[in-house]
């Protein structure tokens, strides 16, 4: 597989909450919980959700990240989504855009020193 990432990743698992922002009418208005991250970079998250969550839906990601312990808020974009079990369970490629927070800033220097070491 060809790795196309800008940005190096770490492997860190984070109990995630999600909003759906903007996209198709019949996804959940209310907050979903029960989300994970499985990795994480200061350009986006592989999330493991239980909903389906299609390519293009923007999202409210809120998560404590244990790398710099503190809270993330950003916005997102999800950009692939992988089936892992029918109608249970999905991976999900999100990607952060705007003005990364202070947090997301330090989180990618956390990931810069964890690659040196």
């Amino acid at each position: 597989m060809d790795e196309r990432r800008r940005f190096p990743r770490i492997k860190e698992e984070n109990e995630v909450n999600i909003t759906v922002v903007a996209g198709e009418k019949n996804l959940p208005e209310e907050e979903i919980n029960d989300n994970l991250t499985e990795d994480i970079s200061v350009s986006g998250t592989k999330i493991k959700t239980h909903i389906f969550l299609p390519v293009g839906t923007i999202l409210e990601l809120d998560f404590i990240s244990k790398a710099v312990n503190k809270k993330i808020i950003a916005l997102g974009e999800v950009k692939w989504i992988k089936v892992i079990i029918e109608d249970e369970s999905y991976e999900v490629g999100v990607e952060f855009f705007g003005k990364p927070s202070e947090a997301i800033n330090q989180l990618g220097d956390y990931i810069s020193w964890n690659q040196k070491s």
